[in-house]
């Protein structure tokens, strides 16, 4: 596929309003009237990613992903694979982390991939509608993973 750069319908970017005091400051990434209940974390978790570092690209077939930047700098690259969409066949690529806070709601069939671009460890937060792994771990994990294929058309720049 030859990919062209554009917004990727569904992929929902807020950047983050943060709240300032003299102790520092705080931001709400998710609120529950805020989202359909379909797309309800059901669990979360925190990812260091090291300098230079790159994580994906990959995609889910049921799970939507929840993605918080607010550490460091990332580079996020999300494809639209989905032939249903009206943005098939767009890349979209977005800098956020500590200066450009934000979270990022990326739906099944979007392949997404970031890459710490800041000398120094980063975090990211995600709290995906889905479980890893099921109840108790119990069931295949939920990700095609372009990454571990050398014909992926999936380049991170």
């Amino acid at each position: 596929m030859r990919w062209r750069d554009g917004v990727i319908h569904d992929c929902v970017v807020t950047r983050l309003e943060l709240y300032s005091d003299s102790r520092g400051w705080l931001a709400e990434f998710f609120r529950q009237d805020e989202l359909t209940d379909a797309l309800h974390p059901v669990m979360g978790y925190l990812s260091m990613t090291l300098p230079g570092v790159a994580r994906g690209p990959h995609e889910h077939v049921t799970q939507t992903d929840l993605f918080v930047f607010f550490s460091g700098q990332f580079r996020l690259y999300l494809w639209d694979t989905r032939p249903e969409s009206p943005s098939l066949g767009i890349r979209q690529v977005l800098t956020l982390g500590k200066d450009t806070p934000a979270t990022v709601l990326v739906p099944p069939g979007v392949v997404h991939a970031y890459r710490n671009t800041c000398p120094h460890k980063s975090l990211i937060i995600n709290c995906p509608n889905a479980l890893y792994a099921g109840p108790g771990k119990r069931d295949p994990v939920d990700e095609i993973r372009h990454e571990d294929t050398a014909d992926h058309n999936y380049m991170m720049d």
